[in-house]
């Protein structure tokens, strides 16, 4: 072997100890990043905004990996803690699901039944009425014949709610000529088997349906004398 093929030998060995080096290297940052960042769990990331007391469910997250040590401790990472919850508050999109960003939709009493009708956006909901909220519900009647004046009465007192639906465009044949609007949510009830016969009357023959939200602690009792209301009357 001259002396050319011998530094040829020499540089080819140095090469591959370099390539060595490097590897050996990179190795060594990878290890010190996983040693730092941590395993990887899965997490969930809201795909859109949800409005707060929304029932939650699968579809509105997509799954995620990230480093363990990044998450907090009340991060949800099994979608089984859905069930049966509602946001608490308005989930903005991207924000990774958490604990104490869901609450348990009300639950049913011995003797209840759900009961969900529509109610007219713009008379009964305002945007204020949330389930878990006690409402007294009014409906308005026309006279029973002609000549009878129109009465109020309030048909339930204290009934609790316990979901809010999506806004509802009505189509045409839903709607009549004394709607003041086209949209409608559906509100869900938790009431007793005469309460519930009373608010699906309401909703087949009165002109309108109104909630009245009540503050927490209220009083829900309404004396008989007063559930009906005639203007001819008030003095």
């Amino acid at each position: 072997m001259n002396s050319r093929q011998r530094r040829g030998v020499i540089l080819l060995i140095l090469s591959v100890l370099c390539a060595l080096g490097a590897f050996a290297g990179v190795l060594s940052v990878v290890g010190d990043v996983k040693s730092k960042v941590g395993p990887e769990v899965t997490a969930y990331r809201l795909k859109d905004q949800v409005e707060p007391y929304t029932a939650l469910s699968a579809d509105q997250f997509e799954k995620i990996e990230m480093p363990e040590r990044w998450l907090s401790e009340n991060a949800v990472t099994d979608l089984a803690q859905l069930r049966g919850k509602i946001a608490v508050t308005t989930l903005e999109k991207g924000s990774l699901l958490q604990s104490d960003m869901i609450v348990d939709r009300p639950a049913l009493r011995p003797g209840q039944q759900e009961v969900a009708i529509m109610i007219d956006a713009a008379t009964g909901v305002a945007g204020k009425i949330t389930p878990g909220s006690t409402v007294n519900v009014y409906a308005t009647f026309e006279g029973a014949r002609e000549g009878d004046p129109d009465q109020s009465k309030i048909i339930v007192t204290g009934a609790k709610v316990i979901d809010v639906g999506r806004l509802t465009a009505l189509r045409p044949d839903e709607t009549d000529g004394d709607r003041e609007t086209g949209e409608a949510v559906p509100i869900t009830f938790a009431l007793s088997a005469i309460d519930a016969q009373r608010l699906t009357y309401a909703e087949s023959f009165a002109r309108r349906v109104r909630l009245a939200l009540l503050a927490p602690g209220s009083d829900t009792t309404v004396p008989e004398q007063d559930r009906t209301y005639e203007l001819a009357k008030d003095k």
